[in-house]
Order: structure tokens, then sequence, then C-alpha cells
């Protein structure tokens, strides 16, 4: 395990929400952890996301929480001073504290601080998840090569960050009518019509995309969560199943699954199971959903015990090598 020792001999040597009052010194941790969040959320909005896979995404996130792990941690363990001075050594008349910062990302410690921090910013830093969602991935037909459907798109983008559907729809439908095999056009165009609740335009804008570039993953992803919200579930189903065929390592293949068997079909199992292999992606791509999938299971879990269904549910965790807690 790589560990780095550093020997403190003076408690004020990092200027980190730490306030002195006579000898007493006053640390503020939850004070302490929106600043290095904030720092990092920083970090993660200057990431360029475009035409990028998400696992690349969210190694690039990973790092920004990365950056922050050893400071969270020296700031925890010199809170813990005063504890530490009980047992250390007095050399040449000076208590000699030694403080251990653990920086081996595959160890239980390194994990806690790192977990701590991205729980925090799932809550409070918006870009995470934005930056998350986004399928600016490209194809040969994602955009097109035509100057003026081009202007078109980048209008339809402008209204949609103001959150005039309409107008965007209305720019996206021109960028198709110029290039009909505008990828991009008709998978914003399929946004814009989900968000006014026009769930059958979405669904046709989504398919017209998928005829164009059938590997399409914003399209591929989205179509699946209109039907959830059409409450037409085993078509919900047969769109992630469609999408687990392209990419059969896709989290959000099994997330969505995971969902729709537990929430809407009543199936805990089933639910469970597929939020587990969700849950174990999320963790080797170091992904900030591996948060809410962990929120998911310790729901799941609520509802096994009150079915007295606990050997189930610990029998399906079992099943996925993931330790129960």
């Amino acid at each position: 395990m790589k560990k780095l020792a550093f020997t403190i001999f003076i408690c004020c040597i990092l200027n980190i929400s730490f306030s002195q009052e006579k000898k007493d010194i006053k640390f503020d941790k939850q004070k302490f952890l929106k600043e290095l969040s904030d720092n990092a959320c920083i970090c993660i909005d200057s990431i360029n996301t475009f035409d990028k896979i998400k696992d690349s995404i969210a190694s690039e996130i990973s790092k920004c929480i990365d950056n922050q792990v050893g400071a969270y941690q020296m700031g925890i363990k010199i809170d813990k001073i005063k504890d530490l001075e009980k047992e250390a050594k007095t050399v040449d008349g000076k208590k000699q504290i030694d403080i251990s910062i653990n920086f081996n990302p595959n160890s239980k410690e390194y994990k806690e601080y790192y977990y701590e921090i991205e729980r925090y910013l799932n809550e409070n830093c918006d870009v995470i998840k934005s930056k998350m969602k986004s399928n600016d991935k490209l194809s040969a037909k994602s955009l097109s090569k035509n100057s003026l459907a081009l202007e078109y798109y980048n209008k339809g983008l402008d209204a949609t960050k103001e959150n005039d559907f309409e107008g965007a729809i209305n720019y996206y439908k021109k960028a198709v009518e110029i290039d009909p095999e505008f990828a991009f056009a008709y998978d914003n165009m399929g946004i814009c019509y989900r968000r006014l609740e026009n769930y059958d335009e979405a669904i046709k804008a989504y398919e017209k995309s998928l005829k164009i570039d059938p590997n399409g993953l914003m399209p591929l992803q989205n179509i699946g969560v209109v039907y959830i919200y059409k409450k037409e579930y085993k078509n919900a189903i047969k769109a992630y199943e469609r999408l687990g065929e392209i990419q059969p390592n896709n989290p959000e293949v099994f997330y969505g699954l995971g969902s729709i068997y537990a929430q809407n079909l009543n199936d805990l199992e089933k639910g469970l199971d597929n939020m587990c292999k969700a849950y174990l992606i999320y963790v080797a791509q170091k992904s900030p959903y591996r948060t809410d999938t962990e929120q998911f299971i310790q729901m799941l879990h609520s509802e096994f015990k009150k079915q007295n269904k606990l050997n189930d549910f610990n029998s399906i965790l079992e099943k996925n090598r993931i330790k129960t807690n």
C-alpha cells in the first residue's frame, strides 16, 4: 500500500477552514468539505465533453475529485491531532506527531474520503450530472457539413438553453429540412419534445435519428426514458436491451432495466440484480452515478426487509460479488 507520511510539529500548517482562539483549533468539517468540493466542481465544469465517450468523461471527473482527496484527508486527520498527541513520542523536548496520508486509490481508506467528496458533489454540483449526460460522441452523420444547417442547429441549442423548446424545435426542423441526415438535430429535437411532454413526437425524432445512425447513443438511451414516461414498460425494456446489444457494458442499460423492474413491474429480484450490475460498472468507471445506484440499492434493501426477503437480497448481492454491510 502506497502511503505518504508527514511529521507535523506545528498544528496550523495549512489554511484550510481552521480558526484559532487561544490554544484551541476549531475545525468546520462541512465548510472544509464544501471548499474542496467547490474546487472539484469548478474543475468538472471546465471539462470539454464534445466527441468523448462517457468513460473518458468519467475519468476526467474522477481526476478532479482525486485532486482534493489528499487535502481532505490531511484536514480531517489534523483535526484529530489532540487524540494523536496523547500517544506521541517526545523528541528534543517536542512532541512528534506522525500523520499518514493514503494516496492509494484502491485502498479502503482512500475510497472513504473520495466517496464522501463524490456524494457531496452529486448533491450540490449541478454540472457533474450534466457532463455525464452529454452524448456528443460523433459519428459520420452526427453533424452537418452544411453551414446553413449548422447555423439553424446552433440557434436551436441557444433556444434550448433558454428553455424555449418550441422555438428550438423550429430551428432543428429547419436544420433537417436543409440536411435530412443531420442526426444531432433530430436528437435534440427529441429532447425538446420530451420536455414539452409530447412523447410521441419525441419517439419519432429519436427513431429518425436511429435510421440515420443505428448506433446513436443519445436516441438509444433517451427513447427508453420516453417509453417509461408513457408507461409502456415493455417497450422501454426493449429499448434498453437494444442499447445493451450495442454496448453490453453500458451501466445505464442495467440502471434503466433495474429501475423499471423494481419501480414499475414490482419485480424486486430482477430490479436488484440489474442495479447491482450497474453499480459494479459505475465503480469500475469511477462514475459519479455510483452514488445514485448505491442509494437505489439501499432503497431496495428496505423493500426486501419489509417483505421478509433479506436472504434473497443478500443472495443477489453475493451473486454479483458485492459485500453486504
